[in-house]
């Protein structure tokens, strides 16, 4: 399990995004059913609670943390920007009183299951190689949450 290192894509705002594409050997369905429903989710990341709707907002805990040494983090509100099941989710997540991140997850259908294009704007003051870290250890956690495999360890990427 190695998520390759993240694209970089420069929006015409000027804005820096980074990209990632994962394939896993899995339906559409079952990975789309891994980023958006609370509990399978909360097998590698975290939990959400809510009604989830475009425009509107659920309560994401980050729990994954805890694999790493962290805390489980106290719940933020998470801005549902677009959705469109079994492919597209578009939302933003404050990271702090000053910036949040915008997340846009995208599953392709291949010949071999599914692609998860997962993409981060790099807001300021994030450094591309913190952020490319965590996401490479979250996007590993996925798959192993997938296919019942154990866990990666955060040393691996720190």
């Amino acid at each position: 399990m190695t998520a390759p290192p993240a694209e970089t894509r420069t929006d015409p705002d000027g804005t820096t995004t980074l990209v990632w594409r994962r394939p896993y050997p899995d339906p559409v369905e079952d990975v789309w059913a891994a980023i958006t429903d609370s509990e399978r989710l909360g097998r590698w990341i975290g939990t959400w609670t809510g009604e989830p709707r475009v425009g509107g907002t659920v309560a994401f805990t980050m729990t994954g943390e805890v694999d790493a040494g962290g805390e489980v983090a106290e719940p933020v509100d998470v801005r549902i920007l677009a959705c469109d099941p079994p492919h597209h989710l578009a939302v933003e997540m404050p990271e702090s009183d000053e910036r949040s991140w915008h997340l846009d997850l995208s599953v392709e259908p291949d010949d071999r299951g599914a692609v998860l294009v997962f993409a981060q704007r790099l807001a300021g003051g994030l450094r591309r190689e913190d952020v490319e870290a965590g996401w490479r250890w979250y996007l590993d956690r996925l798959e192993a949450s997938l296919h019942g495999e154990p866990m990666p360890d955060w040393d691996a990427y720190a």
